[in-house]
């Protein structure tokens, strides 16, 4: 059984020379491979090897409650010295980060994407399609001179610049599992259109990929659609886009033709004076009336009905960022760990990575219960993982099958009810924002801020 051989896994964690059934999901292969690509692989002999450091990188994301020094030495990932001793001090684990580099893990994790979540979305077509889901979000970084510089702060007009730098970031996410495909992410001053436009090369032929207003662009989804074999869209309309209607192919269902601006020919001469793409118009009872835009224009093969319930499912990314932001690493409260670029960009392939673990185990216990992954609770296997790692690393072998045959009669504790669609929440502040003045921090040397007007 999936869920059984997820578990049995557990039991292999307290040893560092039997790593290989800590990380069964990520082929050892891989570590080395992206260690050799980046040229980080560890010559001479350290406590803290390279491929040790990835694997703590790794569980940074998972332990967020420790500092990074108690992961490795939770984890036992660090080689015992002459003297016998196998802990690591905070110093050597920075300096190891930075001999790693950001390299080997966004390599790692691009390999652990393509193995996984392109595998996933090709499990549950819609009309012989996998579906994906692209949105940005933002990261808040420490505020330090260094993170300051490179990935600046958002401007809050009046209000005063934020209190944290932010990265900003966009991901590819298979929709009905939520394993991340793709990402790409950096200054925050570089917009999303940017960052999308750096992934459309690995998306999938076959694929219908839904995306918010805000990427309504020809040249962004032309891209999309001309990069590939029967690659597509779906988006709502905004409330300013003007199209020609073509055809009328069924009642609130029609094709169109939109102009595309001069600027952006301006920029890329190769793009069309026009584009084509098909309209529908619905309202929901107590919503104002959308239309939602696709590249989808043939009626018969695609009803509308069912693409009109189906743009909904791009929520999904929402949650999957919930999930990593809020339950991973709470950075409602508080920001990344790093303090210099270079850190925050290896932190967060980290996370990435991490997310995926989750997610690939999720999976698997659906698959044995047989629902979607999405009715599985995300917190209830996160925790599960977390507290199993160091319960594990502190047992004695023989208590072992026992706590495992527990956790395995309670598979069922993962699930979640049905999600209830009809409901609906109008949006409203439930905690008072505080009365203090906002705590900014001057700019260093009389640099400007990058956000600012």
């Amino acid at each position: 059984m999936a869920k059984t051989r997820v578990l049995d896994s557990l039991a292999g964690l307290p040893q560092p020379e039997d790593l290989t059934q800590f990380r069964k999901d990520i082929d050892p292969e891989w570590v080395e491979a992206a260690l050799q690509w980046s040229g980080t692989a560890t010559i001479r002999k350290r406590r803290l090897p390279a491929e040790q450091v990835s694997w703590l990188v790794i569980g940074m994301a998972l332990f967020r409650n420790r500092g990074i020094a108690s992961v490795a030495n939770s984890l036992e990932l660090a080689l015992p010295s002459a003297g016998g001793k196998a802990t690591a001090a905070r110093s050597s684990v920075s300096a190891a980060r930075d001999r790693l580099g950001e390299e080997p893990l966004a390599w790692l994790f691009v390999r652990c994407a393509e193995q996984w979540a392109q595998q996933s979305a090709q499990r549950d077509l819609w009309r012989g399609l996998a579906l994906y889901g692209v949105d940005g979000t933002t990261l808040r970084v420490p505020d330090t001179d260094e993170n300051r510089k490179h990935f600046g702060l958002a401007s809050g007009g009046p209000r005063g610049n934020s209190g944290y730098p932010l990265v900003r970031l966009v991901a590819v996410m298979a929709l009905r599992s939520h394993l991340i495909a793709n990402a790409a992410f950096g200054p925050y001053d570089n917009g999303e259109y940017a960052y999308a436009a750096e992934l459309w090369e690995t998306t999938p032929d076959d694929s219908l990929t839904l995306v918010d207003k805000n990427f309504l662009s020809a040249a962004l989804l032309l891209a999309l659609q001309n990069g590939g074999k029967n690659r597509h869209w779906l988006l709502p309309a905004k409330s300013t886009t003007k199209w020609r209607r073509l055809k009328r192919l069924g009642r609130g269902d029609e094709l169109v033709e939109m102009d595309v601006s001069s600027q952006a020919r301006r920029k890329d001469p190769s793009l069309p004076r026009v584009w084509t793409a098909r309209a529908l118009r619905y309202q929901r009872k107590g919503f104002r009336p959308r239309t939602l835009l696709t590249s989808l224009v043939d009626p018969e093969r695609y009803p509308a009905a069912e693409m009109i319930e189906l743009y909904h499912e791009r929520w999904e990314i929402e949650l999957g960022y919930g999930e990593i932001k809020t339950d991973m690493l709470n950075a409602t409260k508080q920001p990344l760990r790093s303090k210099t670029p270079q850190r925050i960009r290896q932190e967060i392939w980290g996370i990435l990575i991490a997310y995926n673990l989750i997610r690939l185990e999720m999976e698997r216990i659906a698959d044995e219960a047989n629902v979607r992954p999405t009715r599985i609770s995300f917190v209830a296997v996160y925790r599960m993982i977390c507290e199993e790692f160091i319960w594990c690393a502190n047992s004695a072998p023989g208590a072992i099958p026992r706590q495992l045959r527990k956790l395995r009669a309670d598979v069922k504790s993962f699930i979640l009810p049905k999600r209830r669609s009809e409901r609906s929440y109008p949006r409203a502040v439930k905690v008072k924002m505080s009365n203090y003045k906002k705590k900014r921090r001057p700019a260093a040397n009389g640099q400007r801020q990058k956000g600012t007007k």
